[in-house]
């Protein structure tokens, strides 16, 4: 390439004038450290109990939880062997005062719509519902309480993805209220397999939960 007065002028980073060359170093190093950064936490989370890793547990929990939490479910001893539809339905409240509840939406069979035939599907699509809804159970008992410190935060979690999911509002009408509920259906056996299970499905159906502002504030920057 060359430059207006006739002379050849390098390309790529060389080419560049010194403040343009010094924007592109700091972006990279800035990348850099934020990819070792993500690395060292999940290595740390995934790895053996260590001294390390006690020493700095908290932190470590703090950055993985809830987006970045690792599993195993997906390979053996003891593979999934169940379909689980998360749904949610909403209470809407009109400018008027009157409320009103829409049906059941399955959050799950929209992100299967949006996977199905994409050779690039986002990580939203493929793991944000499943993974919050993962993180719930874990972390509450069959009762609904919580059995950990981590309890509040998976319903927050789970709360604002279908806020986001459904909307703050419908038609001029407020979402108030969210609730949600999940489906289960076991996998039916293979024929050569002598494994029985029963196909009706099973659900497990939590308590409304109020929709607050940060909620809606979350659910409008989706």
């Amino acid at each position: 390439m060359e430059s207006d007065d006739g002379h050849e002028r390098a390309g790529g980073p060389a080419g560049l004038s010194l403040p343009a060359r010094l924007v592109v170093a700091a972006g990279a190093a800035v990348i850099a450290v934020t990819a070792a950064v993500h690395l060292g936490m999940v290595f740390l989370h995934v790895a053996p109990s260590n001294t390390v890793t006690k020493q700095n547990a908290t932190a470590i929990d703090d950055y993985i939880y809830p987006e970045y939490e690792q599993n195993w479910k997906f390979f053996a001893p003891n593979p999934l062997q169940q379909n689980v539809a998360v749904q949610a339905r909403a209470e809407l409240r009109a400018p008027d005062g009157r409320t009103t509840v829409t049906g059941w939406t399955d959050l799950t069979a929209r992100d299967g719509a949006e996977i199905r035939h994409n050779l690039l599907p986002s990580h939203t699509q493929q793991n944000e519902l499943r993974r919050a809804w993962d993180f719930y159970t874990s972390s509450h008992d069959v009762k609904e309480q919580p059995n950990g410190l981590r309890g509040a935060l998976s319903e927050q979690y789970v709360r604002r993805i279908v806020v986001g999911r459904l909307g703050a509002g419908q038609d001029g009408r407020t979402v108030q209220r969210v609730q949600v509920r999940a489906v289960t259906t076991l996998v039916a056996p293979p024929s050569w397999s002598d494994e029985k299970n029963e196909p009706k499905p099973s659900y497990r159906v939590l308590g409304w939960w109020q929709v607050t502002a940060a909620d809606r504030t979350e659910a409008k920057n989706r």
